[in-house]
């Protein structure tokens, strides 16, 4: 491959991995399989190289109020160590990227942005911050990115870093040591499931294969796998969770994707604001819909979501749902064939196969994800 990136852990992914290339990077679409991995990460655990995904540091007495007047996220009661989803968007409301913030002090941010996007980030927010006192630095290629995702995934980590992991809460971070370095960990992932992300500072670049190897020494007992980037998209597909490119793009608002969440309606003026105020009051023209497939064949991005012979929809993201065994799917329909058990079809290579809108996430969420009670 030309011209591709490669993470600090490329040597351990081309003896075990089969790789491809994913937003310029060299990665590993699976190691054992796609299936094992995404099934094993459900029920034990399963560590996930992310370091391609990037890391944005800003820091400065106007951090803040940059970071306030370019997210749709309010920061300003954001804790220390405290993690919030919010978006870039244009002002249209359009999404520029999807991004995770967190508070590493008063007037420090780290801002974890989608690999394809990067470049495009940066320019985004130079492009805004005028004469502010703000400093921006790329932590991409300095600090590499692990993801430990499962049911056993503290149980792991505990054996490392001691109980301080367990204590971790949703959404929250600390920072801790690995061999002379400092770790971020933060409660967070991209599964469904419980799990962490860890962020090896210092000489991660040296240290990044030692931690690695190091967790999958501690998960052994757990059964821990290492997983590609197949699994990673099955899993976060159950969970309902959205994929720039796909569910999310710059003629996409938050509130079409129903990611409220990441929306703050205060006195603030963001980027966007006026154009998803509209939309909150006024409705909006497609909105974001789960499929579980009755009839037999598995949707794919680009497939015609169809009612009484007429297209209403596409889908955005499908595949066989290694738990529930059917096909699944995102898509986008008008509001008024969204309800929840509403009947559709997929086109699918020219034949019609019936569907159900279902809620997120696909799996029941007493057996399966962070909040299980199984």
């Amino acid at each position: 491959m030309k011209n591709v990136k490669r993470t600090p852990l490329f040597e351990f992914h081309k003896e075990h991995g089969r790789l491809g290339e994913y937003a310029g990077y060299e990665m590993p679409l699976w190691y054992k399989g796609a299936l094992i991995e995404h099934i094993n990460t459900r029920n034990n655990v399963g560590i996930f190289d992310v370091s391609h995904m990037g890391r944005l540091f800003i820091k400065g007495s106007q951090a803040l109020e940059l970071l306030n007047r370019l997210s749709t996220n309010n920061f300003s009661q954001t804790e220390i160590l405290q993690a919030q989803h919010a978006f870039f968007c244009n002002s249209y409301g359009g999404i520029i990227d999807d991004i995770l913030v967190f508070r590493l002090a008063q007037d420090e941010f780290l801002i974890v942005v989608n690999a394809m996007n990067r470049e495009k980030d940066l320019e985004w927010i130079n492009r805004n911050k005028g004469s502010l006192d703000v400093t921006l630095m790329d932590l991409t290629e300095k600090v590499p990115m692990i993801a430990v995702q499962g049911p056993k995934s503290s149980q792991t980590l505990q054996k490392i870093f001691g109980h301080k992991v367990n204590e971790i809460a949703h959404l929250r971070s600390s920072w801790l040591r690995f061999d002379g370095n400092s770790v971020l960990i933060s409660r967070t992932g991209y599964t469904g499931e419980d799990g962490f992300e860890i962020y090896l500072f210092g000489d991660g670049e040296e240290k990044a294969l030692d931690l690695w190897s190091t967790i999958l020494d501690a998960g052994e007992e757990f059964n821990i796998e290492p997983c590609g980037l197949a699994a990673r998209d099955t899993l976060r597909l159950e969970a309902g969770f959205c994929l720039y490119g796909n569910e999310l793009d710059e003629n996409t608002t938050p509130i079409e994707a129903r990611l409220n969440f990441g929306v703050k309606f205060d006195k603030r003026n963001f980027i966007g604001k006026e154009a998803l105020l509209r939309q909150a009051s006024e409705g909006v023209s497609k909105i974001r819909i789960g499929l579980r497939m009755i009839g037999r064949g598995i949707p794919r991005k680009g497939m015609d979501i169809v009612k009484n012979g007429e297209k209403i929809g596409y889908v955005t993201s499908g595949t066989l749902s290694p738990i529930l065994k059917v096909g699944i799917a995102m898509g986008y329909v008008p509001p008024a064939y969204a309800s929840t058990g509403e009947k559709v079809d997929v086109s699918i290579r020219g034949r019609l196969a019936e569907a159900e809108i279902v809620d997120f996430p696909f799996y029941d969420k007493n057996r399966y994800g962070r909040k299980r009670r199984m």
